[in-house]
């Protein structure tokens, strides 16, 4: 009787053991692939990420936006003309060269929005480079190595079968969080190249304010703001840097606290998500973007 008993405990002792180790190894390789999968989709550039979507906001912004900026422009145009007529003492002191100024700074106006997409697309292609250089060393450095990550199993065959019960119940506790914290970093991911592609939708009316001091705030705004969007991709990277490093560590950190080691990965994943969060109001503070 007592060996029957004893086998049937073995039986569901190495059950459970094998349950749970099969649970690091998703927990340990899901945040292998999570970071390689950010890091992919932050490198991209907007035409790279969606080209369809692309395709759709660069036709609507050209059929529908253009024609707008074109009328804001021309309003523009007209208004920088009479300042620049009245502001020599009512035509008192009147010279020629000021509709030079004004053909010229029209001119310059005129290329801009009609060059929106390559002057947006400009701004992203420098700041995508940065990404991808700083993406190339960050998943070099943090890969999780699961040959470590095993030597837990020596510890769990120490321990008795409602010991491992009580694991292997957190286990699933902290899968499925990490499952849901996963969903909720690709959202925000996701969401970063969707405000993008809303962002560059309406570019031609920021652009068309450049022909005028007063009115070109908007579009000196507008710029900052895209370079706000551009090097959050930097400082997303940044984030998972750090929160890659930081898993490896306890990767390789003593196994004699399973339980505990996996909530603090599953806390280290939700310090990701919140820093991911914050990211777009750090780019745009540091860039004075509004």
């Amino acid at each position: 009787m007592d060996s029957l008993l004893e086998s049937f405990t073995e039986y569901w002792k190495d059950n459970l053991i094998d349950g749970i180790m099969e649970i690091m190894a998703q927990v340990f390789v899901g945040m292998n692939n999570q970071v390689g999968t950010i890091a992919d989709n932050v490198g991209q550039t907007p035409s790279e990420f969606m080209p369809e979507v692309f395709n759709l906001i660069r036709t609507l912004s050209e059929n529908v936006i253009m024609p707008i900026a074109g009328i804001i422009l021309t309003f523009i145009a007209c208004y920088e003309l009479i300042q620049l007529v009245i502001s020599h003492n009512n035509l008192a002191n009147f010279e020629t060269w000021i509709f030079f100024k004004w053909i010229f700074k029209t001119f310059v106006a005129v290329e801009l929005i009609t060059h929106t997409f390559d002057f947006t697309m400009a701004i992203f292609d420098v700041a995508q480079h940065v990404v991808q250089q700083s993406g190339g060393v960050i998943t070099q450095q943090t890969e999780i190595r699961m040959v470590e990550a095993w030597n837990f199993r020596e510890t769990l065959q120490s321990m008795d079968v409602m010991e491992l019960l009580g694991i292997y119940l957190q286990c699933n506790i902290i899968r499925t969080a990490a499952y849901i914290l996963s969903l909720l970093i690709f959202v925000i991911i996701n969401g970063r190249m969707i405000q993008i592609y809303l962002m560059v939708s309406l570019a031609p009316i920021p652009f068309s304010t450049f022909g005028n001091k007063e009115q070109s705030l908007m579009g000196q705004n507008y710029v900052k703001s895209l370079f706000a969007l551009g090097f959050q991709g930097f400082l997303i990277m940044v984030c998972v840097g750090i929160y890659a490093v930081l898993i490896q560590d306890i990767a390789l950190a003593s196994a004699d606290d399973i339980a505990g080691t996996l909530w603090m990965a599953l806390g280290y994943t939700v310090l990701l998500a919140y820093t991911l969060f914050k990211t777009d109001d750090i780019s745009r503070s540091i860039l004075h973007a509004h």
